[in-house]
């Protein structure tokens, strides 16, 4: 199922700062390590279009006569389509509907997200998957919101520590791609940048092993800036907790997925307890690294597809499913009597299982929905061991996919300075109401007689009938 780094393994860990790791994470893995030796920890052989990692021998590059195949790895067997790879015309139709969708993302988001979910589902094109993924995670309205700040990170001298650690990993991110082939090539030099940009972003968390093979996909379909952004909303809003100093969200997670083993496949569950398997004997590296280090590449990307718009109930349904292929049958379950064979058996599923459309759609029939994994994640919380060493998980804080991201960050413009204009209605105060119109006291009196009291002596004028209609209008206007 892919190999494993060399001299060590794909789980988050902080070299240099021993004391920073939680004991118990700190001594599975130690355990780990010498039980399964270093035949199977170290890389035991690579598979084509994996997102193998090679060892320090393969730094040379490979040889001038192997190709690369369609997503860049030089030897790769992914040159053309597999089995089962929708055509071309079905796959130009996905593509124009992702473009009309990106075109009013907010329009599609707010109205339309059962579409999006369902196109995820089937796949977002190669073509379009750098414009597809920082919309979903909602990395294009950070760097919108924050335009300089990557810049000023790149310009940044970073920790020396953190950069002395970050520059031993970066030979270990897919070795085989045609990116990360030279250490002086834009992609290691890439991928130290965008490392060290999020060391300086979280001081307080700083650099993870895990993120290494993460930030090396994203830099295959964006530039370090969206890259960067993108691990960003990974690493604090998908999977909060997961890459900080304690791994707090990890474990309990991984208490969740024992959970939800128990009950979806009781019998396999019996079986791991019996050999003494834990979930974090395998759980971390599938989770930490998004599975880029577990999947043939195809298949990797798929479940990005789907991760990055349902959130972490992709990590639990995949995950499920490859203990099932591995241990579902009582044939595979009497073959692995022991902690060796069943780790192996982890590891060792064929390729043509995990093929993207027939494994993809095993994950997405998985009978867990987020309300399942809520409720269980909240009765795992409650049973979980007060640590005095780190902080408690909150679960609270990670958002489940890119729906709730969207509206998140719709509720957080609202309140700032991105606030939408309201049309103002304004309300004019009254007049100040009139003296109502005092009609003149004519009672018993003539027009002659009035004109004659107040404008003196009669003068002559006019005929009587032309006087009478000039005193008339006179008293009238």
């Amino acid at each position: 199922m892919g190999a494993q780094a060399p001299g060590g393994s794909g789980v988050a860990s902080h070299p240099g700062s021993p004391h920073i790791l939680q004991p118990v994470v700190a001594g599975v893995w130690g355990t780990m390590a010498q039980a399964l030796g270093e035949d199977l920890v170290q890389t035991s052989e690579l598979q084509d279009d994996s997102s193998s990692l090679g060892s320090d021998s393969e730094l040379s590059g490979p040889g001038p006569y192997r190709q690369a195949d369609r997503y860049g790895f030089i030897g790769g067997s992914s040159a053309e389509p597999g089995p089962g790879h929708p055509p071309a015309d079905l796959i130009r139709q996905r593509e124009m509907k992702w473009v009309e969708m990106t075109s009013h993302w907010e329009k599609t988001m707010s109205r339309r997200y059962k579409k999006v979910k369902i196109q995820c589902r089937k796949g977002i094109p190669s073509a379009l998957r750098a414009r597809c993924w920082p919309l979903l995670c909602g990395a294009h309205v950070c760097q919108k919101n924050s335009p300089d700040t990557y810049k000023e990170l790149a310009k940044a001298p970073g920790d020396p520590h953190w950069m002395e650690t970050i520059s031993r990993d970066l030979h270990r991110q897919f070795p085989l791609h045609e990116m990360f082939v030279s250490p002086q090539g834009h992609g290691q030099q890439g991928l130290l940048q965008v490392l060290k940009a999020y060391t300086l972003h979280r001081p307080e968390q700083g650099y993870c092993q895990a993120q290494g093979p993460v930030a090396a996909v994203l830099l295959m379909h964006l530039p370090p800036e969206e890259a960067f952004w993108c691990l960003v909303q990974i690493c604090e809003v998908y999977l909060p907790g997961y890459y900080g100093p304690h791994m707090e969200a990890v474990q309990l997670d991984a208490e969740v997925f024992a959970a939800l083993l128990r009950r979806l496949l009781p019998r396999v569950h019996k079986h791991l307890q019996q050999v003494g398997v834990g979930p974090l004997l395998y759980l971390p590296e599938w989770f930490l690294c998004l599975f880029a280090r577990s999947l043939p590449f195809p298949t990797v990307l798929r479940v990005w597809d789907a991760f990055l718009s349902e959130g972490v109930k992709v990590l639990f349904r995949v995950g499920l499913t490859l203990v099932r292929l591995a241990l579902g049958t009582t044939e595979q379950r009497l073959a692995c009597p022991g902690l060796l064979e069943t780790l192996g058996a982890l590891r060792a599923i064929p390729p043509t299982q995990l093929q993207e459309e027939v494994f993809m759609s095993q994950v997405h029939s998985v009978a867990l929905s987020e309300r399942d994994l809520q409720r269980e994640i909240r009765a795992q919380l409650a049973q979980l061991p007060q640590s005095t060493s780190g902080p408690p998980p909150r679960p609270q804080a990670r958002l489940p996919g890119a729906q709730a991201i969207f509206e998140a960050q719709q509720l957080a413009g609202a309140r700032g300075g991105a606030r939408p204009e309201v049309p103002r209605i304004v309300v004019q105060p009254p007049e100040e109401p009139r003296p109502p119109r005092r009609k003149p006291q004519t009672r018993g009196k003539t027009f002659h007689g009035l004109l004659t009291r107040s404008r003196g002596p009669p003068v002559e004028g006019p005929s009587r009938s032309h006087r009478s209609s000039t005193s008339f209008l006179d008293t009238r206007f």
